[in-house]
């Protein structure tokens, strides 16, 4: 038995009469499902709803969820078929992992918007590094939430209204806005409203100008928007909205209208609305007023074309497809291959237990330096020092012009004392500036133990960033990579993204994407592009780091150069915990499910299939005949859409496993062989298995490996049974699972079997 609450108010399903609550007023049937973990909120938004005559198909209060929480309901209503859309009211998660499986799995169904409340922060946190002060936890929870594929909004009303907007949403190619008014006024208030937001105004093409010039007054704007002078008849707006439909570089389009007493708004709707109707792309309306264009709202209502009450309503329902698109592309993005990678954990986790055996949380400079090193992070030389006299002898054989700096346990921020010392040319200046640093660390930071000096090669890098990029620990979802605008002042820009590991390269960049910096970094004047191919490996292997070492708290990059040439690592603190760490909220690669064999003479490699596997296992997908496909698929099926390979690589390894054999080819080149998947549910009582070999390959014994792999696997996670089927002239499949001992039994469908088998006894799932 599952128990809802305590402490709720119960739970509501209009479509069938049941009104397990105490809610004061029942709930209207319809397609949208709430989901609240206040209470007070559900009974409020009941009053809300029904007043606006919105329905629902579950209506969820979850309390203190002793039992029942937010991840069991959104796996419910994923698969809900009564269920449109998935609306979420939290507070607080406790589960992060659970909550990311169950999110990420629902948002790929259907929309799933979120209100976070508790976005200020309590109080400034204290941090050992910058990374650490400005990873708050809203701003994970923000990270969260894009992650999974989700929305975030940030009031009740508008997580209503974009339930609205995503569910009239057609596909979004891209993110640019056409606007076309019978005001000037309120177009130029939506591309403000549009500005603010960092919204892209469509640029018109001239074949679209030339239109517009054939169709309008010569007093027309002659830009975006499109003030087609407040005069305009019904036909002059149909016009309009056609040439902007087909404009190639608009992606909506968003219909403004002012009423006016030449023409009735109601007719001027009833006008549009068939070319909006049927336009294939977004088209947005906004009718301002009260009295005067109700009408012509209720006829888009009924058309199921997106209406709003005001140019920045229309704009921030735009912004919220924008970013639900974004969203989505993450999920369904297929990173390029990667090369192999080049760490050495071992040499790394050396350095971090040597500091725990001494007691120490922090490493040394040298120690930070050298871990980064480890994992293929370019770095400066660092060399340490005791004395001002072993500061001059340790720059003597590096050479000059050198960089100096404060070594002490008791100051977090170097700058803070004054203890960087830069372009020190000759042995003098390195010993006046030791001296120097001495002196204000007596007087400014008496409390602080000074332990030495750094001594560093000065890198003369002019025109290159200043960026910041780091690992911090969030006690809800874990290690949580920030990546932005360094220097001193970071804290003060607060110019950062937050994403949770573990990233790949398509994941690095919209990382970097989503800061103010990344405009500089794509180069201006005569400042070259970053190179940053370099600055997302850079990103990717902290992550790497940050799965392999548990153990470190913090990390801190600061400053990372970067410019044309790559980046450099000028200075790092690395923090480590004495204590087991929160986990990854989404589970990391499975490295140590690797298992080399020998097959047929031939050195194979099964491994967990990776994002990064996208384009191999559509060569892979190629090569199979069309009757295995149609065994593996139980249809005819030619390609591979991109959304299904996404789907294929990028699994969650929390819930389901696809094991990919691999070896190289004649050119040295890695080719997938074969694949065996199995997908759970989320009690893990049931995976679903499937299994497909590359044709040539067929009855020389790799499907036997890779099924027992698989087997092993799913005995070892503790899942109940494996289930599978298959079609009847599918033989050597349904051979393959009776030597493994399935039951196979008739399906319920003519043409095919059933395949069941047990892992686990009732007792020992109980």
């Amino acid at each position: 038995m599952r128990i809802l609450g305590p402490n709720c108010v119960g739970l509501l399903v209009p479509a069938i009469g049941l009104n397990a609550s105490f809610a004061h007023v029942p709930a209207p049937a319809g397609n949208l499902a709430f989901v609240s973990q206040s209470g007070a909120l559900v009974t409020a938004v009941l009053d809300w709803a029904g007043s606006r005559g919105i329905g629902f198909s579950k209506f969820v209060s979850l309390g203190d969820a002793a039992d029942v929480d937010v991840g069991d309901v959104l796996d419910y209503l994923a698969s809900d078929p009564d269920t449109r859309s998935i609306l979420l009211y939290i507070e607080a998660i406790s589960g992060a992992r659970k909550f990311m499986s169950a999110a990420r799995a629902a948002a790929r169904n259907k929309p799933v918007i979120v209100v976070k409340s508790g976005r200020a922060d309590a109080g400034a946190r204290a941090a050992f590094s910058h990374t650490g002060a400005m990873a708050g936890s809203d701003a994970v929870y923000d990270a969260a939430i894009r992650r999974s594929g989700m929305l975030r909004v940030y009031t009740t009303e508008d997580l209503f209204d974009a339930a609205e907007t995503l569910a009239r949403m057609r596909p979004l190619n891209g993110e640019r806005l056409a606007i076309v008014t019978n005001g000037g006024g309120p177009g130029v208030m939506a591309a403000d409203a549009l500005d603010a937001v960092r919204g892209v105004l469509a640029p018109l093409s001239p074949a679209t100008l030339r239109s517009l010039d054939d169709t309008l007054p010569p007093n027309w704007s002659h830009g975006n928007p499109v003030d087609i002078i407040g005069d305009a008849p019904a036909d002059r707006y149909v016009r309009a909205l056609e040439a902007l439909l087909a404009e190639p570089n608009a992606d909506a389009v968003l219909l403004i209208h002012a009423p006016t007493a030449i023409v009735r708004s109601e007719d001027i709707a009833r006008a549009v609305v068939p070319t909006l109707r049927t336009a294939k792309r977004n088209a947005l309306t906004c009718w301002l007023g009260g009295d005067g264009v109700r009408s012509a709202r209720a006829l888009c209502a009924e058309a199921g074309v997106a209406t709003y009450d005001t140019p920045e309503d229309a704009v921030a329902a735009f912004q919220q497809m924008v970013a639900y698109r974004r969203n989505q592309a993450l999920l369904m993005q297929v990173p390029p291959a990667r090369a192999t990678e080049v760490h050495d954990a071992a040499r790394a986790r050396a350095l971090t237990q040597h500091a725990a055996s001494e007691g120490r949380a922090e490493l040394s400079a040298v120690e930070a330096q050298a871990v980064l090193a480890a994992y293929a992070i370019p770095t400066v030389p660092t060399r340490r020092a005791f004395t001002p006299e072993d500061a001059v002898q340790a720059a003597t054989e590096i050479g000059f012009p050198v960089v100096l700096k404060v070594l002490s346990r008791g100051v977090s921020h170097k700058s803070d004392v004054g203890g960087v010392m830069l372009d020190l040319a000759n042995a003098a200046a390195v010993r006046a500036a030791a001296a120097a640093i001495e002196q204000r660390m007596r007087t400014e930071r008496p409390d602080a133990p000074l332990e030495g000096f750094v001594v560093q090669p000065m890198i003369r890098r002019p025109r290159a960033h200043e960026l910041i990029a780091g690992i911090a620990t969030d006690p809800v979802f874990g290690p949580v990579i920030l990546f932005g605008q360094g220097g001193t002042a970071t804290e003060v820009v607060a110019d950062r993204a937050l994403a949770l590991p573990p990233l790949d390269t398509v994941l690095a960049r919209d990382l970097i994407e989503r800061t103010r910096v990344a405009r500089l970094l794509a180069g201006y004047r005569d400042r070259a592009p970053v190179d940053l191919n370099a600055l997302a490996t850079t990103l990717v292997q902290l992550s790497a780091l940050a799965a392999d070492l548990p153990e470190i708290a913090e990390l801190d990059i600061n400053p990372l150069l970067a410019d044309e040439r790559g980046v450099i690592a000028l200075d790092a603190r690395v923090r480590v915990a004495h204590r087991a760490g929160v986990p990854f909220a989404i589970r990391p690669y499975p490295e140590e499910l690797e298992q080399r064999v020998d097959w047929e003479g031939r050195a194979v490699l099964l491994r967990p299939i990776r994002p990064e596997d996208g384009e191999a296992h559509r060569r892979f997908f190629a090569t199979l005949d069309p009757e295995d496909v149609r065994y593996r698929t139980f249809m005819q099926l030619r390609t591979l859409a991109p959304s299904q390979l996404a789907r294929l690589t990028q699994i969650d390894y929390d819930r389901e496993m696809a094991f990919i054999a691999t070896a190289q080819d004649e050119n040295g080149d890695s080719e997938t062989l074969g694949v065996a998947r199995a997908i759970g549910d989320p009690d893990n009582l049931a995976a679903e298995f499937a299994i497909v070999l590359r044709s040539d390959l067929k009855g020389r014994g790799l499907g036997r490996i890779l099924l027992g792999k698989l087997i092993a696997y799913c005995s070892e996670r503790g899942t109940g049974e494996l289930v599978g089927e298959a079609l009847t002239d599918n033989v050597r499949m349904i051979a393959l699972a009776r030597e493994f001992g399935f039951d196979v039994v008739p399906a319920g469908a003519p043409g095919i079997v059933s395949m069941r088998l047990p892992l686990r006894s009732a007792a020992a799932a109980d």
